[in-house]
This record gives structure tokens, sequence and C-alpha cells, in this order.
């Protein structure tokens, strides 16, 4: 009986896609997982039209709100600073190569009015406030908001889309942010006031002094990208990761996943620099950490997609 119905499923779908999705599930397709494999296939083809063309996927969050999100192709980087990098830490040794599957990230940090759509959504663990920012305003970033809050964020917008969001491991948030560079910032060895928001009374490499903004800017104000199409990736606000701290790179993964361990009270990696910090934060290499419970004024986050969940 079961073969008669794959061999009409078969009819209907094509030879062709019959054997992409069977590559694609890693075991025959069947009538029963037939859904599932085909929701999974169709993801996997948009995430690689979009990174062939340099587009964007949007996802619709409601009453005239939307949430940009860029195709990010696979490769391999050099995670860390080398040791000659002006003002680097140990913490960002030892460098190492990562190799890092394609996947999708938000264009700029989540903005308080896509926060506030997603914070009406149906409750999965956390309790959500649905006006936590300081300095207010739709297309500001969000900020005030807790390592746990942005975990609850994703899996309220995971749980309505039925797509797997969640937060970047550090891994991806260096690699999306270098964009193939591999100088301090993505725009090259220095940085100026007039490119980011941070405080701009210091300088960094010889580069410029400028404004203090002492204050966030609304995202994607400076209108300059890095080559991935990512915005706001230095300054501005601080962004969680998904991964627990750790002091160096020794033993870190190098498949681009979160480096995890078994305290849940562990710090938890903030990447990026905010206005509020001296531009050597703002480098593609600093780490920085935070407590998972602390919600300060200057750190925000933004989230990744992945292929989607089987239902």
């Amino acid at each position: 009986m079961e073969a008669q119905q794959d061999i009409t499923v078969l009819k209907r779908i094509g030879r062709e896609l019959w054997q992409a999705l069977s590559s694609t599930w890693g075991e025959k397709v069947t009538k029963t997982n037939f859904s599932a494999v085909l929701d999974r296939w169709l993801w996997q083809q948009t995430i690689q039209r979009e990174q062939r063309q340099g587009q964007q996927w949007i996802e619709n969050l409601g009453n005239g709100i939307s949430l940009e999100m860029v195709a990010i192709p696979g490769g391999t980087f050099l995670m860390g600073s080398p040791e000659n990098e002006l003002d680097r830490d140990d913490s960002e040794s030892p460098q190492h190569p990562v190799t890092i599957p394609s996947f999708l990230i938000g264009k700029y940090p989540v903005t308080q009015a896509q926060w506030r759509a997603v914070a009406t959504l149906p409750q999965i663990k956390e309790e959500l406030r649905s006006g936590p920012s300081y300095f207010n305003g739709d297309r500001q970033p969000v900020k005030r908001v807790s390592w746990h809050d942005a975990v609850e964020f994703c899996a309220r917008l995971s749980a309505h889309t039925r797509r797997a969001y969640r937060l970047p491991s550090e891994a991806e948030w260096e690699y999306a942010c270098r964009a193939g560079t591999t100088t301090p910032f993505h725009f090259g060895e220095t940085i100026a006031p007039d490119l980011a928001n941070y405080n701009g009374n210091y300088s960094y490499n010889e580069g410029p002094q400028g404004k203090y903004r002492e204050k966030t800017t609304p995202v994607s104000q400076f209108g300059i990208a890095n080559a991935f199409g990512l915005c706001d990736m230095h300054g501005n606000v601080w962004e969680w990761c998904l991964d627990h701290w750790h002091e160096n790179y020794q033993g870190a993964p190098t498949d681009g996943s979160a480096w995890l361990t078994d305290n849940n009270n562990a710090g938890r990696v903030i990447r990026g620099g905010s206005w509020h910090y001296n531009p050597w934060f703002c480098r593609s290499a600093y780490r920085g950490r935070s407590n998972p419970d602390g919600r300060p004024y200057y750190l925000g986050f933004r989230v990744v997609c992945v292929l989607p969940r089987t239902p």
C-alpha cells in the first residue's frame, strides 16, 4: 500500500525533485515525510537563490513591519585577530580557521518596531516587555534586553513563522561582520564617526576624531553596508551572541557552531561595540561579555535564520 502511495507522489512531483528531496533528507522520501522534506528543500533553494542574486529575505511581521534578512554564503575564514593588530586582546587568540555553513542574518539589529511586533506573540518561556529601550523610535535598535529576552524573541518568532530563528553564534557573527576582510574593520584599517556610531572623542590607528552622539542612531542611518550587505556591524549597539564566554579560543569549535558549556550562569559573548564605547571595542575581532540576565542600555541583538524546523 505504501509503495503504491510512493508511486503516486513520484508521478506528481517528478523524478528529479524526488531525487533532490531524498538527497536533502538523507533517506527515502515517503508520503509520511514528504511535506517536511519539501518545506526544507524549498527553503534551501530560497537561500541559495538569494545568495546568487544578492537579495534579501523579507519576513512580514504584520502592520507594515518587516524583518530584512540577508543571505550569507558559506565559507572558511580566519577567526580572531593577528598578534600585530592594534589594541587587540588576548581573548582574540589564537587565530584559527572556521568553516561556516550558509545562513540568513538580520540586515541590521532588531528595531524597536520589530521588537514590539514579536513581543505581542504568544509567550514561549519568558515574559517580554513591550518597550524596554532608552532612546525611543521605531527604527532605533532595541536595547536593554537580556540574553534570555533575546532568546525568547527568537523562540516566539520561530513559532510564529515555522522557521528556525536564533541568536548568531560568535563565529557566524564575526564571519558576517568581516564579509571577506581581514582588517580591524570591514571598512579597512581604521574607522571614522561618519561611518559608524561610537564615541568619536577617540580615534583608532590615526583615524579621525569626530562627533560623540551620546545615544543610538536609527539603523542603517549611515547608508553604509559591508560586502554582504549588512549595516551597523560596528558600533551603535553591542549585540548578543549565542555562545557562553571563554577566555580565549583554545578548544573552540571550527564548524561555526556556538561554544556552549553546562553552566547556564556563564557570561555570554557580545560583539560589535556601541555608541557609548571607544572605537577599538568596535573591531571585527573584539570580544566582550555580559551577564545573561543583565539589560544594559547599550546592548541589543540581531537574529539568524537557518533551515526550517520539521513539523
